[in-house]
């Protein structure tokens, strides 16, 4: 190894350390916060105040701004999972079953609050608050490995062992990610293909477009935000454990 190599190899040493990570990513937080209490503001007021009614399903379209977000953070947050899976199972990357563990139940309550939106949305427009097309069965499946993952971490005592389970079970369940996405085009169902990201560019007015593209970006600070915070947790709650055990061995800190 060059020379040149050493600080690189240094400082991914020095990130993969718990405590180092929290010390480097804590600065981070609040800036984050107030980055997304802006972009929430900025977002509900375009939405309220600067977007226009549907034709159609008049101001009940203004649900697609929380729904739109949430549905995407639950695959997006999954999709996050897997690759620290492949953290813990491939490279034992330390913090990678800490975000793994951290984003699960944020992934969990993105779904939850997906399938409520939808269901809300679903009432006045398909005159149902539920049909077990292929996009809401298969995203009703996601919150059910969401939570089994859940409740996976908490069946086990060891948590280095539990993340080996749980990172085989999360790369297992990530089949059910491109299911979701692709069941629009796979199955007759009640919801409506891509009309945002399309080769021939969106099918949305900017005046639709920019509320969701700025709620879009305000939940994704917001998980950004909040899975920091959970994995400073996860970390200190694991020193109190280590230090507890070794107190408990009648060993020192």
């Amino acid at each position: 190894m060059s020379i040149d190599d050493t600080p690189k190899m240094s400082w991914w040493n020095r990130l993969a350390h718990p405590g180092q990570f929290v010390q480097w990513t804590t600065p981070l937080v609040w800036p984050l916060v107030a980055i997304t209490a802006l972009l929430f503001a900025a977002g509900l007021w375009f939405a309220f105040f600067n977007s226009p009614a549907d034709y159609q399903m008049g101001d009940t379209v203004r649900i697609m701004y929380v729904h739109v977000p949430t549905a995407w953070l639950s695959q997006f947050v999954y999709g996050a999972m897997a690759v620290s899976a492949l953290g813990t199972l491939v490279w034992r990357h330390p913090m990678a079953d800490v975000s793994m563990k951290a984003a699960a139940p944020l992934g969990a309550a993105f779904t939850a609050m997906a399938l409520f939106t939808g269901s809300m949305w679903g009432r006045p427009t398909w005159g149902t608050f539920w049909e077990w097309d292929g996009r809401m069965t298969s995203t009703l499946i996601l919150l059910f490995i969401y939570l089994g993952i859940v409740a996976l971490w908490r069946a086990f005592d060891d948590q280095l062992r539990a993340a080996r389970v749980v990172a085989v079970v999360t790369l297992v369940g990530a089949i059910n990610v491109p299911i979701i996405k692709f069941s629009v085009d796979w199955w007759s169902t009640l919801h409506q293909p891509a009309s945002v990201f399309r080769a021939d560019g969106p099918t949305m007015p900017g005046s639709i477009l920019t509320p969701l593209f700025t709620m879009f970006f305000a939940f994704t600070f917001l998980f950004i935000t909040l899975q920091l915070v959970a994995m400073h947790t996860e970390v200190r709650r694991r020193r109190v454990a280590t230090l507890e055990r070794k107190a408990a061995r009648g060993g020192t800190p």
